[in-house]
C-alpha cells in the first residue's frame, strides 16, 4: 500500500469528536485534495501537501515538549514533510517527532490522529494539510535539539497558551481529552 493510500484510509477512519465542526470539513478537504492530486503527499505538490506531526507529551509530569522552529520562529509541535521511506502517516509522525525531539522510545497515543490543521505556507506549495498525532515520552526521556530547531523546551500544560499559537493549544486540548 502506498503512503497516499494509507493517508486516505486514515482520513476516512478519522472520526472527530465534533462531528459537525471544522474537523469534519477539514477531513473532507483533505480527502478531496488526495483524490485530485496523486502527488498530494509530497512537498512538490504545488496545490499543497499532507504533512504529519506529533505533540510530544509527558502526562506524568503534565508537560509537552515544543520546538522553537528555526525558520518560523514559533513554538510548535514536532512535525514536517512525509518522506519516501514513510510507509504510513503514523510512521511519518513518529519519525518526525523522534528526529526533532531526539527522544528515542516515543509511542503514538492510540486511536489515530488527534486533530487536523490546515495552514498556509509560502509559495510555491501554498498549504500544509497537517495530520496531527500525540506521542508519549518514555519515563526519563532526554531531548536533544536538531538542526531544525533553535530550542527545545518542556512546558506545563497551563503555559502553552502563553507561548504557542491557537493550533498548538487546540492540539494540546484534544490530546488531553483523549488521555
Amino acid at each position: 500500500m502506498s503512503l497516499h493510500d494509507d493517508a486516505v484510509l486514515v482520513l476516512k477512519g478519522y472520526a472527530p469528536e465534533d462531528a459537525h465542526g471544522d474537523q469534519t470539513e477539514l477531513r473532507q478537504a483533505y480527502l478531496d485534495h488526495l483524490a485530485l492530486h496523486d502527488d498530494g503527499m509530497w512537498k512538490a505538490c504545488g496545490a499543497g501537501h499532507v504533512t504529519a506531526s506529533a505533540l510530544v507529551i509527558d502526562p506524568e509530569r503534565g508537560q509537552v515538549l515544543l520546538t522553537l522552529h528555526r525558520k518560523l520562529r514559533m513554538w510548535l509541535q514536532m512535525g514536517g514533510h512525509c518522506e519516501e521511506q514513510d510507509a504510513t502517516l503514523e510512521a511519518a509522525a513518529l519519525r518526525e517527532a523522534t528526529e526533532e525531539s531526539g527522544i528515542t522510545g516515543l509511542t503514538l497515543l492510540p486511536g489515530g490522529p488527534v486533530r487536523l490543521d490546515r495552514h498556509p505556507i509560502p509559495s510555491p506549495c501554498n498549504w500544509h494539510l497537517d495530520v496531527q498525532y500525540a506521542a508519549l515520552a518514555p519515563a526519563g526521556a532526554a531531548e536533544r535539539i536538531s538542526e531544525e530547531s533553535l530550542e527545545l523546551r518542556w512546558f506545563g500544560y497551563e503555559d502553552v497558551p502563553e507561548v504557542a499559537d491557537a493550533s498548538v493549544v487546540r492540539l494540546l486540548e484534544a490530546t488531553r481529552s483523549r488521555l
